[in-house]
């Protein structure tokens, strides 16, 4: 038993960590495919970046539902290769893409198959005893942390040959990591433990109104909205930003963000098992949010390029947090909700990202306009605000007894 739980957790971090590394790719990339394709300045094209990616989101709050009741139904594995699939079709149209249209309609279609995240913590949560869960959810972040390491690095480099050359590798990369799951990647979810899809809890809302069951959860929704909020401001703004404040170049976006994902890799792999056990899960959560709210700020006033690679340092240390609340939250639930659970906090998440990208870009581009007051660093300062509204949710929340978890 002990080696088949290892080997799923081997299998579920692979794929994980090629979807990942394909997303890595092509970020440093994309702010040059837009500005082609709109013909116009780094400012615009940021304003078009948060438009695509509210776009990607508002079909994924839509659809993460029905993917995560589907997972419940018909088990995880099957999801999860629907959701690679997509994203390596997503590849191929990009790097085809004549116009700016073709990649709103693009964005369309990958946000509704673009479940990976919440399958892969459906699946997580079906295979971790109780007390591993914070532990294995970290499993994430470091596949996300490595993914970020080695994919914009990558695609750095690519995309010097040509803008659109790393979206030909990674669709590749993205099918091959099909034929992987296909062939490799076990199912998670027994038969027992399935339940009947039902369209009332297999949308948006009826997902949320789920979460009403459980008071903890629930409890903790405001403090999830702030910090996935918070998050478009790196997200959605990185690139933008250090293009056009310190002039860097593709390959200096992509070793930034490979350091991004070094530390991702060292905290989620590695400090988090020593500190959350130590911390216990409330008490990551609260220092997590500190440091991120230490993060932002920083990179909000940074001055040279130097200080944005220190600062990534407490950035990435908050990283502490997202594993702990993982770990409270999947406790309440029963085996047979996971997926609606994982579907219903996409959905948040998914909620969050179509105001995020729109306002950090918009935040963005109004004070990098000429005429306009300069303050390039307004999207961090934002998040730093929002992650310290968090806080005090999430203190609200967490203060409160710990009910028993739902059978």
């Amino acid at each position: 038993m002990h080696k088949k739980y290892n080997a799923a957790l081997g299998f579920i971090f692979v794929t994980l960590l090629v979807d990942i590394t394909g997303w890595g790719i092509i970020i440093p990339v994309t702010p040059k495919l837009i500005t082609q394709l709109i013909h116009g300045s780094l400012s615009d094209a940021a304003t078009y970046g948060g438009w695509l990616n509210a776009l990607f989101a508002i079909m994924q709050f839509l659809f993460s539902p029905v993917l995560g009741g589907l997972s419940d139904r018909y088990g995880r594995r099957p999801v999860l290769l629907i959701s690679l699939f997509g994203f390596g079709i997503d590849y191929l149209v990009l790097a085809n893409a004549p116009t700016i249209l073709w990649l709103f309609i693009v964005r369309i279609f990958s946000g509704i198959a673009g479940a990976s995240f919440t399958t892969a913590s459906a699946y997580i949560a079906d295979i971790s005893p109780p007390e591993k869960r914070a532990q294995n959810f970290g499993m994430i972040g470091v596949a996300f942390g490595l993914g970020f390491m080695i994919g914009p690095a990558i695609g750095g480099i690519l995309g010097q040959y040509g803008v659109r050359v790393p979206f030909y590798f990674c669709a590749g990369l993205s099918l091959l990591n099909v034929l992987y799951g296909y062939f490799v990647v076990p199912e998670s979810l027994s038969i027992e433990h399935r339940r009947n899809f039902d369209w009332k809890r297999a949308n948006p809302i009826g997902t949320l109104m789920q979460l009403r069951k459980y008071p903890v959860v629930l409890g903790m929704a405001g403090s999830i909205v702030c910090i996935y909020l918070a998050a478009h401001a790196t997200q959605s703004t990185w690139v933008y930003y250090t293009m056009f404040k310190f002039k860097w170049n593709e390959a200096m976006v992509g070793w930034s963000l490979a350091f991004v994902g070094l530390m991702i890799g060292i905290v989620q792999g590695g400090l988090i098992r020593v500190i959350n056990p130590r911390l216990g899960n409330k008490n990551s959560v609260y220092v997590g949010f500190m440091l991120y709210v230490i993060g932002f700020t920083l990179f909000a006033f940074a001055s040279s390029t130097w200080m944005m690679f220190v600062f990534i340092v407490p950035y990435c240390l908050g990283g502490i947090t997202g594993p702990a609340l993982q770990g409270i939250m999947t406790g309440q639930v029963p085996a047979n909700a996971q997926g609606e659970l994982q579907g219903g906090l996409t959905s948040l998440m998914s909620l969050t990202s179509i105001a995020g990208p729109v306002l950090m870009t918009s935040l963005f581009s109004y004070y990098t306009q000429p005429g306009h007051p300069y303050f390039p660093g307004a999207p961090f300062m934002m998040a730093a605000i929002l992650v310290f509204i968090g806080t005090l949710l999430a203190f609200r929340s967490l203060s409160k007894p710990v009910p028993e978890k739902v059978s």
